[in-house]
């Protein structure tokens, strides 16, 4: 029987609200402890306060959180070799939009601490392409640096997992 590596590189997109941050916790806890979760999101109004605390309810103990809505290369070079959870791309992109970054900079530096990385990584991003196209520039830029990001991460990743109404769907490499 031939026994198949874990992947090193895990890229997990979906919608919002499609299950995507669930199986994403799934496939780190599967793997032995410790686990950092390094968290994107900025709790900048009380319903998205609320959503992080949903999150953190929901992964419980045995989880290491660091906060990095801005600096996600050092987040992910000060990680352990343990697993590591990044979520999410979407949010950290839109962080750095705000900031006004030199958005290639920041996706190379990216590209840069993953590929120095030596634990398994999941991260988790949103499919933002699937429907119209927006109607303002803005949108329409943040859509087109979602996309580029997402194919570039997947480029590099050993798995892709599609989570769609909470079902994963392997995209690339093994389940």
């Amino acid at each position: 029987m031939m026994i198949t590596p874990r992947p090193q590189l895990t890229l997990v997109l979906g919608g919002a609200r499609s299950g995507k941050s669930r199986h994403a916790e799934g496939l780190v806890t599967a793997t032995a402890s410790p686990w950092v979760y390094v968290a994107t999101a900025q709790a900048l109004d009380a319903e998205m306060a609320e959503r992080i605390e949903q999150h953190r309810a929901r992964r419980g103990a045995g989880w290491q959180a660091v906060e990095a809505p801005h600096d996600l290369a050092a987040a992910i070079d000060a990680a352990a070799a343990g697993a590591l959870l990044v979520d999410c791309l979407t949010l950290w992109l839109t962080n750095r939009m705000l900031a006004e970054a030199d958005i290639e900079a920041e996706t190379a530096g990216l590209e840069a601490a993953l590929s120095r990385r030596k634990g398994p990584t999941v991260l988790v991003s949103n499919e933002v392409g699937s429907g119209i196209v927006p109607d303002n520039a803005l949108a329409r830029r943040f859509a087109d640096l979602q996309g580029r990001l997402n194919q570039r991460i997947a480029a590099r990743a050993d798995r892709v997992v599609l989570v769609v109404a909470g079902l994963p769907l392997i995209v690339k490499g093994q389940a």
